[in-house]
């Protein structure tokens, strides 16, 4: 399996190369050059959620031995996760909850972000690469985390996280300005996460400013899910909720099923749709979004536009409005069509907008849930069922109650819970009409006695933990404060 990048047909990579390089140094992406077939569905069935995972993975990166990719696996989804399995399906009503949320940070991100570092380090020593690698990422509040988690302490590895300093949760900053680890270093941005995003994509193709990097040590790559190595491991999960769902007699071996995603960066659901061309059986992919519904204007109209004001909402891991991966879309339904690809990617870096005239699949349902309908559904859900969703998943939930009033199709819905409820108790007990403190840490404690549990202990330590990372930089300092941070400098302002 080679991987291709979207804005220029001639480049051809590795997997191994895909994943060290993160990002093309001419700003495309790298995909796959083909959609492997999965294994008949009946032989998955009595895999552990590690063993499912093995079986996708070599599909896709075959220069990996069986064996580095069982570590890789293995060291991944062990200790680090709480419960039984990695990943639960917990059915409520007429929707099945995949639970992504049962890692270190508890949010989705660590379902991929625990086995990069492995597959990069493997990757690093195969290839003799002698340099320490910069993980270089933008986050919206729990790629950040889930990547200092994911790569402290790996030798070899250096990790520099970029986020918006008034757009990410108090939990999602906390989480990040703690974060222990020699090789870690957090800085706020005086902007939104569009600007961080932008500014990490223009580091990765500044040629001089790599070079530069090279000649001090370093090579750059990516933990953000414009990383192949990102996005793959993602297949895996949606694969096993269907075999869930299977298992426990909502669905027939082979029926179609619905999948609702909260979406921004367009990674997450991506994933599914690279899982539906593989051959899960899915109907629709319900694209959820929040009021930055620039996702659903696109699959509505065709129009990408990004001259407008970005709103920080509840769900933040969701306030975007450059979602990288729709460039992987657009490869495959463009039919491998760089050219057009490149016109499009640089008429928004140019213009900050692009009309897609193409076709597109009907496998999307695109709409969008404002803070009324997340507030309405985190109530619904927990007075009928007992059972509460962080914001993010409430907005998939919402998309997915006005798909079905809308269609009437009624097929077996499987939503992706992608965070838990504990990183947004402010707007969880608001929507519960519960009484808000101004301290976090009792609304947690309030949060817990509703779930009748204990808050986790991840959430709980940060009440005790010192403030670790304290820098802030503008856009236009990105690159120098990179350096700096390098050099042990980003915890002296």
């Amino acid at each position: 399996m080679n991987y291709l990048c979207t804005r220029d047909r001639k480049k051809k990579v590795s997997g191994m190369e895909a994943i060290i390089q993160g990002i093309s140094e001419d700003g495309g992406l790298y995909v796959p050059e083909y959609f492997p077939a999965l294994p008949k569905l009946q032989s998955l069935m009595d895999l552990s959620y590690e063993e499912l995972a093995l079986k996708i993975l070599k599909l896709y990166f075959e220069e990996y031995t069986e064996e580095e990719l069982k570590k890789a696996v293995s060291s991944a989804y062990g200790e680090k996760f709480h419960g039984k399995h990695p990943v639960e399906v917990v059915k409520k009503g007429e929707v099945h909850f995949l639970e992504l949320f049962h890692g270190p940070t508890l949010a989705f991100k660590d379902m991929a972000l625990t086995l990069l570092p492995h597959l990069l380090k493997t990757a690093l020593q195969k290839k003799g690469i002698q340099e320490e690698v910069v993980i270089l990422t933008a986050t919206s509040g729990d790629t950040g985390k889930a990547a200092l988690e994911g790569f402290r302490d790996v030798e070899g590895i250096q990790v520099v996280v970029f986020y918006p300093k008034t757009g990410v949760s108090d939990m999602q900053r906390l989480q990040m300005v703690t974060q222990e680890g020699r090789n870690t270093h957090v800085l706020a941005l005086e902007g939104n996460f569009d600007d961080a995003q932008n500014g990490v994509k223009k580091i990765f193709g500044d040629e001089d400013f790599r070079k530069e990097l090279k000649e001090k040590g370093y090579v750059l790559s990516s933990a953000n899910s414009i990383n192949i190595g990102r996005l793959i491991p993602q297949i895996v999960y949606y694969v096993y909720g269907y075999l869930r769902m299977v298992e426990s007699g909502d669905l027939r071996m082979e029926e179609k099923m619905n999948i609702a995603v909260p979406t921004g960066n367009f990674g997450n659901i991506l994933a599914a749709f690279y899982a539906k061309n593989m051959g899960l059986p899915m109907e629709k992919l319900l694209c959820a979004s929040n009021d930055n519904n620039i996702l659903t204007e696109f699959f509505l109209h065709g129009t990408y536009d990004t001259r407008r004001n970005l709103f920080l909402t509840s769900s933040p891991s969701m306030d975007i409005l450059v979602s990288s991966n729709l460039e992987r879309f657009l490869h495959e339904v463009s039919g491998k069509d760089e050219d057009l690809v490149k016109r499009h990617m640089d008429s928004l870096k140019a213009e900050g907008l692009f009309q897609w005239n193409g076709a597109l699949p009907g496998d999307f349902y695109a709409e969008y849930a404002d803070e009324k309908d997340v507030s309405q559904c985190i109530e619904k859900v927990y007075k009928e069922e007992r059972y509460l969703m962080d914001p993010h998943t409430a907005v998939a939930y919402s998309v997915s109650e006005k798909y079905r009033k809308t269609t009437g199709d009624l097929k077996p819905l499987l939503l992706a819970s992608t965070a838990s409820p504990f990183k947004f108790p402010h707007k969880v007990l608001t929507s519960l009409g519960a009484p808000v403190s101004e301290d976090l840490f009792e609304n947690i404690e309030a949060l817990a006695m509703l779930l009748d549990g204990e808050v986790p202990t991840e959430i709980s330590d940060l009440k005790i933990k010192p403030i670790l990372h304290k820098r802030v930089t503008s856009l236009d300092a990105m690159a120098e404060v990179l350096l700096d941070a390098l050099s042990g400098g980003e915890m002296n302002d």
